[in-house]
Order: C-alpha cells, then structure tokens, then sequence
C-alpha cells in the first residue's frame, strides 16, 4: 500500500498553526454535539450520522487521493454527489430543520403578559386523572409561543374556560368531538376535535402506539407545544415534549413541564403576570 498521499497529507497538517487547529476542531467538534444533542431520539439522528459520514469519507478520500493525483473527473463527480446529497439533506431533515428554526425565532421575542394557567392546569390533571381510571382515550394540547392557528382552523371553535367536566364530557366516548385533540391557550380550550400532524412510525420507540401518541410527537416535533395523552387501551398517561414521548408520567411532571412551557410569562414567584386592564 502507498503511504505517500498519508505522509503528504500528515505533513500539510503539521505546517498549520497548532491553536488554529485546536480552536477549528472545537467549534467544529461544538457544532456536531450541538446537532447530534438536537437530533436524539428522533429519525433524523439516524440519517444525520448516515450522511456525517460519507462527507467525512468523501473528503479524507479528495483530499488524500483526488487533489494528490489531479484526478479532475473525479473531483467533478463527487462535487455533484455532495450537492445532491446536501440536496436531499434538507428534504430529509424538513422537520428537524422548521423546529430548529422555530427555536431560533423564539430567543428574539419578548415575553408578553398572559392569563394565570395554575387554576386551569390543575382542572386538566383532575379530568386527565379521571379519563385515565375510565380508559378513555384523550389528547389535550398545550399551545406554547409558537401559535396553532393552521391546526385550530381544521377543529371545532370553542373559547371556552378550562374544567374538568367540559373535558371530560369532550371526550366521552360518543360525543362528536372525542376522538380528535384538544388544544388549550393560557386558561381556555381555543377548539376541540383537531387533527393533528402524525409523527412517523420509525420516531418512536414502541411501535404499538397508536395514532394518539403519534399525533402528540407529531404536534412537538412541528412547534414548541406540549401534549397529554391518556391511552384507551392501558389509561396510561403520556407527555409529548419536543418531539419526544415519556409514558406513565406523574402529576409533578406534567406540572413542571407546564410550568416550563408557561416560564417566559411567570414572575419570581412563579406566579403569572396578569396584563393590565386600560
């Protein structure tokens, strides 16, 4: 085997600036964990590694082989395969991509007042609670500062204050609107019977969910939203939170992760602010 184009390479390496070198490897180091940290758990971490990959193994090759030998025709072949592949890297990553922008787009916006959540989050433990000891299937949406207007338009308008009767009575089995979401706004349920984006089968971990748990990740992964759902087969109560499931949660989980969800709005207290009346 020739070892010429290593050593070569091996010596152009040494010529540079060891702390260029150290600082290139760690912002580039930084921006793969960064994306890999984004990424887990979803499908999208799979293929990124996939495609991290054969550009890795593509560029060791040019640069030891290709440049090395002035192999043209080469280089011109891999220069169309990168760009197909980078091509279909952002078709592929299409979900990935709107989340990370929607995330991006919330740290430029201010937090704004909003009504007190407290009262109506504990209303929809009591109803989650209850639906959970009758198996009744049930998903209930918190919307977040990414607004669900394209999915509210596809349900049934209600504008309704939070309690637990009007939950459950939402989703009894036989009532017109149990079987799609609900979504809620601070302490209001905007609109029942909402079809919500299914997430794909491969992104979750128990491919015996069913089309409630998909439609709860499917709803996190397109915006910062949080997602109950209580299974009709089982009564166990799930949280779906940036595109990711965990099941059989408990009251001081979902609680957190409102709060969390609600943080920007809260004061020192963690009470919320109230807008003023003028």
């Amino acid at each position: 085997m020739d070892l010429a184009p290593i050593i070569y390479y091996l010596q152009r390496v040494g010529s540079y600036d060891p702390l260029v070198v150290i600082i290139e490897l760690v912002l580039i180091g930084s921006i793969i964990w960064w994306v890999v940290n984004f990424l887990e758990g979803t499908r999208g971490e799979r293929l990124f590694r996939g495609v991290f990959f054969i550009l890795l193994a593509g560029a060791i090759i040019l640069k030891l082989f290709v440049e090395r030998f002035s192999l043209e025709r080469v280089e011109f072949l891999y220069n169309g395969f990168l760009l197909a592949i980078l091509v279909t890297a952002v078709a592929a990553f299409q979900p990935e991509l709107r989340r990370a922008l929607i995330r991006i787009g919330q740290a430029g916006i201010s937090p704004s007042a909003r009504p007190d959540v407290e009262k109506a989050l504990e209303e929809v433990l009591i109803a989650v609670n209850n639906l959970s000891e009758q198996k009744t299937g049930a998903i209930i949406v918190f919307e977040g500062r990414v607004g669900l207007r394209d999915y509210i338009e596809t349900g049934v308008r209600m504008d309704a204050a939070v309690s637990s009767q009007l939950l459950e009575t939402i989703f009894y089995e036989g009532t017109p609107l149990h079987d799609l979401a609900v979504i809620i706004r601070g302490d209001r349920i905007v609109a029942g019977s909402i079809q919500l984006p299914l997430a794909e089968i491969g992104s979750l971990d128990d491919s015996q969910l069913g089309s409630r748990h998909r439609a709860a990740v499917g709803i996190s992964q397109a915006s910062d939203a949080t997602a109950l759902v209580v299974s009709e087969e089982t009564g166990t109560i799930s949280l779906a939170v940036e595109g990711k499931l965990e099941r059989n949660v408990k009251k001081t989980q979902i609680k957190k992760q409102i709060a969390e969800l609600n943080k920007p709005f809260t004061g020192k207290g963690g009470s919320v602010k109230r807008s003023k009346r003028r």
